[in-house]
């Protein structure tokens, strides 16, 4: 389940179809779930006892993203990985491949925008073209959301709502679009606290190859130092149509957890943090 906050807006691209068929199955999977946090509400991070974190990635499927299925199944870790509806067009197989790993799905627009800037009508498009792409790929229909840059409409809550989907922050970002190996590893090992959610990439926006070397040599030193910290890692709850999930809960946003807490309600950038 989740425990949550307000929503935000978004638009979108047109299309009868895909809006229906998102709002439809979103109300379905609403009323299969459990959870506290509901469709359209953010949460950015895991709640509960214990110190468990959770790892996500941004913007795959890439030509990277199979490496870092394998190093994920060497380090027997789950992760969440928040793809673009225009590179799962491109690398349907990964796509497919990260779901058959026993990894969970999440959706992070059809073209990578920085949301704020578009009207409703394409924050909606954005978000059920990648909705119809996921699904067309894989079968599976994501119940999460995390928005470019982390940044978010004011139209995106109620889009999100429509569409069944939980938007996702982050409270560690590890700057790895721009930072070597070890520096990303430094400031993710520092700055992870119990119910953290690491955001990393696998991909680079919807460029249709990407360079993630520096990313998989952190998550290699990232995982086992944080392990040694006692933390252990755990799949995120894979949106409200997981009807009866024992995996661990989000908790709203209200208040900071530490000063990489990502998505901003307004139009602004967050910062030296801005998620890629």
């Amino acid at each position: 389940m989740l425990c949550g906050t307000a929503a935000l807006p978004l638009v979108g691209l047109g299309g009868k179809s895909l809006r229906t068929r998102a709002k439809a199955a979103g109300a379905s999977a609403h009323r299969q779930s459990n959870w506290a946090l509901g469709p359209g509400e953010t949460a950015s991070r895991l709640c509960g006892p214990g110190r468990e974190i959770a790892l996500t990635f941004d913007d795959g499927p890439s030509n990277e993203t199979p490496r870092f299925l394998d190093v994920l199944d060497d380090l027997r870790i789950p992760a969440t990985f928040f793809l673009c509806g225009r590179n799962v067009q491109r690398r349907q197989a990964v796509a497919r491949a990260i779901l058959k790993a026993g990894h969970v799905l999440g959706n992070h627009t059809h073209s990578h925008p920085m949301l704020p800037f578009c009207s409703r009508q394409r924050v909606e498009c954005e978000v059920t073209r990648a909705q119809y792409e996921i699904a067309s790929a894989t079968g599976a229909t994501p119940g999460l959301f995390r928005p470019p840059y982390g940044l978010r409409a004011f139209s995106l809550g109620k889009v999100l709502k429509n569409a069944g989907l939980v938007s996702v922050g982050w409270t560690v970002i590890g700057n790895d679009w721009k930072w070597d190996s070890e520096r990303i590893a430094r400031r993710v090992v520092r700055r992870t606290r119990p119910r953290a959610i690491i955001c990393l990439h696998d991909g680079d926006t919807t460029r249709p190859v990407a360079d993630r070397l520096q990313t998989l040599k952190a998550v290699l030193r990232i995982v086992p130092e944080l392990r040694a910290r006692g933390f252990r890692f755990v799949a995120m709850p894979p949106g409200p149509g997981s009807a009866g999930t024992s995996k661990p809960a989000l908790a709203g946003s209200p208040a900071t957890v530490d000063d990489d807490v990502g998505s901003s309600q307004v139009s602004g950038a967050v910062g030296a943090d801005v998620d890629r």
